[in-house]
């Protein structure tokens, strides 16, 4: 049993596995301040598993960051079916999103279980069919990973339209349109690589989590899927206050290129991932945006960092940048073929630079709010499906200007990016 910072598991709770012993399903809840929704998520994934599984021995993990309103107490009061064991727990380590997986990934081990299922604790859209439609790939299909195709707003999930998944996608040639969509199933098998890697000291311990599960996933051989889980509703953020989520996937994101820059730098175009079950009908509700503070953010950073850009972006989109800037708010336009170019600029400073990687990412923020701002300019008048359209042809710029991206990594070889 691991003692001390090997666990993010308390002891009470690893007293709790050992005697529950063995479980077929393990679901896991992150969560932090949610004591509004976490009662009806806890609730609604008891009645999902009860429903499909009643069968299975199922154990319901809550894995608190320190709330500081009453989300354990909710949890604790919230009623699961007769079968399914729930455990509430604050967990052990650094504080953030991933450390609250790694006790759920560490129970999953120690269960020994089938198949896993996380879901955010902010959910209220999620029905029991979700439970389903993540873990039947899994349990019925032979999948180790399944992340959730859903609708959402055209102004949710930004960081994930923008970097995420156009990178992911042109740097490991597979589609995979929700890499962090907070939502996943994975096999017991997964679960417990997850549990055994050393990587809890870094920002996969906070919001980086969901790239490196994915990103991890896909390049240790895993087998993925995709799942229609319906319509994605949640305490969704305005894209103008996601600063910090930004540097933290980023982080992990841009240190994974250099972990896997082998596999990658052979991948040429990309295919589509095996999606299963149907798309949902209903329309998510509108995410509130600030356009103006968007454009305030970006037009200040690059007031004071562009010294600083000037010596990360190619000469040709230092040009560019600078154009882009003179623009009238009214005429805005930071253009996907630049933002691309922008990404891989920084990309490739971060994976061969000694000094400190999270300022660099830092930097690249304002330029980030910028081709969100000129995103939320395109799709002001257009529907939630003209801008998915709008967001697979950014993703194919990504594909197509891989080239650019190569070209420098084939300029300095030896690059060994950390993790965070």
């Amino acid at each position: 049993m691991k003692t001390g910072s090997y666990t993010g598991m308390r002891s009470y709770v690893s007293e709790r596995i050992d005697e529950i012993g063995k479980a077929d399903i393990l679901v896991g809840i992150p969560c932090y301040n949610q004591e509004e929704t976490i009662g009806s998520v806890i609730e609604i994934v008891g009645k999902g598993l009860a429903k499909h599984y009643p069968d299975c021995k199922s154990v319901l993990i809550v894995s608190d960051g320190g709330s500081l309103d009453d989300t354990r107490e909710v949890a604790e009061e919230a009623e699961v079916p007769e079968g399914v064991e729930k455990i509430v727990t604050i967990y052990r380590g650094k504080p953030g999103k991933g450390t609250s997986f790694r006790v759920i990934f560490e129970a999953a081990e120690r269960l020994k279980v089938t198949a896993c299922a996380c879901f955010d604790s902010d959910l209220t859209s999620i029905t029991p069919e979700w439970v389903k439609s993540l873990l039947d790939p899994v349990i019925k299909h032979g999948y180790d990973y399944v992340t959730p195709y859903y609708w959402r707003d055209k102004y949710d999930g930004t960081i994930t339209n923008n970097i995420c998944y156009p990178l992911t996608r042109a740097l490991y040639g597979l589609r995979v349109r929700q890499p962090i969509g907070g939502d996943f199933g994975f096999s017991g098998k997964l679960a417990a690589f997850y549990a055994r890697q050393d990587v809890w000291q870094t920002n996969v311990a906070k919001f980086g989590i969901d790239i490196w599960m994915t990103t991890t996933a896909i390049n240790e051989g895993y087998k993925i899927c995709q799942a229609y889980i319906g319509t994605k509703e949640h305490e969704a953020k305005d894209p103008s206050y996601l600063g910090l989520m930004f540097v933290q996937v980023v982080t992990i994101l841009f240190g994974l290129m250099g972990k896997y820059q082998q596999k990658w730098r052979l991948v040429k175009g990309s295919k589509p991932t095996k999606i299963f079950g149907s798309p949902s009908k209903v329309h998510p509700k509108p995410v509130p945006v600030s356009l103006d503070r968007l454009l305030r953010e970006f037009r200040a950073g690059f007031n004071h960092l562009y010294p600083l850009w000037k010596d990360i972006l190619s000469p040709e989109v230092s040009r560019d940048l600078r154009e882009v800037v003179t623009l009238e708010d009214k005429h805005f336009n930071f253009p996907p073929s630049l933002w691309a170019k922008v990404v891989y600029d920084f990309a490739y400073t971060f994976n061969r630079w000694n000094s400190d990687q999270h300022k660099l990412v830092d930097i690249m923020a304002p330029l980030y709010y910028g081709r969100v701002a000129s995103f939320v300019k395109e799709t002001k008048d257009i529907s939630n499906v003209k801008a998915e359209e709008m967001i697979e042809a950014q993703a194919e710029e990504f594909e197509k200007l891989k080239p650019y991206l190569l070209q420098k990594f084939e300029k300095w070889e030896g690059v060994k990016g950390p993790v965070g």
